[in-house]
């Protein structure tokens, strides 16, 4: 039972036990005052009627006639005349009553109606005694009627004492629930800190909790802080700011084998002439300066596209891969023109600082070969002259020839239900299956070949038709989930998230399928998840409100900005195939991710590791803390 309802209980018992003592102490002094105007009546009555019949003849009939007189007024139980030897002269009994009054009342509340009691004369001598008592039905009936009276009063001052009641609890209420609040979000693992209130009591549990709530944002941040210099450090060029060797081929690979990736793109490599040279010509502080200006223009040409990938592969050597980009030649040559801009005099005479070699590419390359064609491409820049670039043709990978050709494909899809899930399996660490992993599949021609999400999804964001698809992806998985036991995670696109007609449908189509929402994981990219963060912390209300668990994939790469995301009440990160890719040998992505581990686990958040590809990267991240594997070494295994 709640506080406030034990509150309210409290107060209701009290007040009755009030109420009810207050009835009985009131109905017993009424009781006792009716019973003592009673007897006064009746000795008053007694009394006068003695007086009236000493003052007149004391024949039967008379005397009679007196007493008939009085007792037919209806008030008296019984008037008796007496001789002086004791014997009855006249009397005169009511037994019936006319009062309307429960006999369980009269029983309760008994009220005696003591005789009255006078001697009649006859000059000197005695006649008589007159014994009067008058009927009690009347006390009894002024009694009834107070007590209806003040159970009528009870309730009126109760109704209005409830309300006001009301009021009072509803300011205590408010901070209390502030912290009921607090305390529910902690356990959801969303680390809110709220105002302290007024009540003493109240205000010291708050300040704690908040004092809580603070020391864990803190050291979430602060780890996420040491952790992004750690993977600067680990994976980034300190001249340029560009990711090195390591990173790109990782990532690089990644990209090539995913089927989340863009099915073609470009790679461009650049060259320095001979950074040797132009390290004795310019010195070492304007070589440097080169550098980052060749750096920067790297970043330009990614700052807009987060999944382009740029890096310095060694000394005079730089890399760009840009997924979906169709055109490699337009790429070199937007390069070539910036650096050109911004490093040759202004006197017109032209240095020999760099080539370019550019060539497309299709998902599913060797890694090995893209980078010897893009070093022959670079053999024939180096052949054209001074600062020269070469690009080759385009690759013929072609789903649709144009928007209009790809968003008729994709709504036809749509609309005659092209669109499936394939399953893969996510172990926890005990080797037990902790969810499956649904991967969209579309068809876009009928008959023809089934999809990955790379290869069509850029399209759809650039179309605006992520939205229509994700919705689609979610009745899937919950058509899955009612014919098969078990839990299934399903990606939304960064795109559909900012979507407010998306989340709007979304938000009813689980509502009518609430019974399912608990083994429903939904999962956004780690950089759409920061960029539409006020859109991602919407969603994560609604859908955590609705029992789904939420999760981050691509985890790893942004955490400049991640640590954000402590107030959200995530259920998982995923983090990223190439940080983990080859883990047993690299020490310094070791540290990275036991590092993610621990942040990770501060706010309750467990950590699954994907693209597992052998036994050994399995067990060093056992070792390492993760909570969850996934990959074609889980696959096979789960075979």
């Amino acid at each position: 039972m709640s506080l406030v309802r034990q509150l309210w209980l409290a107060i209701a018992l009290i007040t009755a036990t009030i109420f009810a003592g207050a009835f009985m102490v009131s109905m017993l002094s009424a009781s006792s005052y009716l019973e003592q105007e009673l007897q006064r009546k009746n000795i008053d009555n007694a009394n006068s009627l003695a007086l009236s019949m000493s003052q007149q003849t004391k024949d039967e009939v008379t005397v009679e006639l007196q007493v008939a007189a009085l007792f037919d007024s209806g008030h008296y139980q019984s008037i008796t005349v007496y001789a002086p030897d004791k014997s009855v002269l006249i009397e005169r009994i009511q037994e019936r009553s006319d009062a309307k009054v429960p006999e369980w009342f009269v029983h309760l509340f008994p009220i005696q109606s003591i005789p009255g009691q006078a001697q009649i004369t006859d000059g000197w001598k005695q006649f008589g005694t007159i014994v009067l008592i008058s009927h009690n039905r009347f006390a009894h009936q002024a009694l009834w009627q107070q007590a209806w009276s003040m159970l009528m009063w009870f309730t009126v001052i109760g109704v209005l004492s409830g309300f006001i009641g009301m009021l009072a609890l509803r300011a205590i209420k408010r901070p209390l629930a502030a912290v009921v609040d607090q305390a529910k979000a902690i356990s959801e693992r969303r680390f809110l800190t709220i105002t302290e209130p007024k009540t003493p009591e109240l205000k010291s549990v708050v300040r704690a909790m908040n004092d809580m709530v603070s020391r864990v944002k803190n050291m979430f941040a602060d780890e996420a802080r040491r952790l992004d210099l750690l993977q600067q450090q680990i994976n980034f060029d300190s001249v340029t700011g560009l990711g090195n060797r390591d990173y790109f081929m990782g990532r690089t690979r990644e990209i090539l084998s995913s089927e989340k990736s863009a099915p073609t793109g470009v790679l461009l490599l650049l060259r320095l002439t001979d950074l040797a040279e132009l390290n004795t010509q310019l010195g070492h502080a304007e070589t440097d300066q080169l550098l980052k200006v060749i750096g920067n223009a790297f970043n330009k040409l990614t700052e807009n596209a987060p999944e382009r990938l740029s890096a310095r592969l060694k000394g005079a050597d730089f890399a760009l891969l840009a997924p979906s980009v169709e055109n490699a030649a337009s790429l070199a040559q937007q390069l070539s023109e910036f650096l050109a801009s911004a490093t040759q005099p202004q006197e017109g005479t032209e240095l020999d600082l760099f080539h370019i070699g550019a060539v497309p590419y299709n998902r599913g390359d060797q890694l090995g070969n893209l980078l010897t064609a893009a070093d022959q491409a670079l053999a024939i820049a180096e052949n054209k002259g001074a600062n020269s670039w070469h690009a080759e043709a385009n690759s013929h990978f072609q789903i649709a020839s144009g928007n209009d050709d790809w968003r008729e494909l994709l709504t036809n899809a749509l609309a005659n239900a092209r669109l499936k899930l394939v399953m893969y399996p996510v172990n926890n660490n005990h080797g037990e299956l902790l969810h499956q992993e649904g991967m969209v599949r579309l068809q876009a021609k009928p008959e023809g070949d089934w999809l990955s999400a790379g290869d069509f999804m850029p399209m759809a964001a650039r179309l605006e038709l992520t939205g229509p698809i994700d919705l689609s992806v979610v009745q899937h998985a919950l058509l899955q989930l009612k014919a098969h036991p078990g839990q299934l995670a399903i990606n939304l696109a960064a795109e559909t998230i900012a979507d407010w007609k998306f989340r709007n449908d979304l938000s009813t189509l689980l509502r009518n399928n609430h019974d399912l929402c608990s083994r429903l994981w939904f999962e956004v990219g780690e950089y759409g998840a920061i960029k539409q963060y006020e859109a991602f912390r919407d969603l994560c209300a609604t859908l955590k409100q609705l029992g789904c668990k939420v999760g981050i994939e691509h985890f790893g790469h942004h955490l400049h900005g991640v640590q954000k995301l402590s107030d959200l009440g995530l259920d998982y990160f995923k983090l990223d195939a190439s940080l983990v890719r080859n883990i047993d040998q690299n020490t310094g992505n070791q540290n990275l991710i036991k590092g993610l581990c621990r942040m990770a686990h501060s706010i309750g958040t467990i950590v699954i590791a994907v693209g597992i590809k052998n036994q050994s990267e399995q067990e060093t991240l056992l070792e390492l803390g993760i909570d969850g594997l996934t990959g074609p070494a889980i696959s096979k295994s789960n075979r």
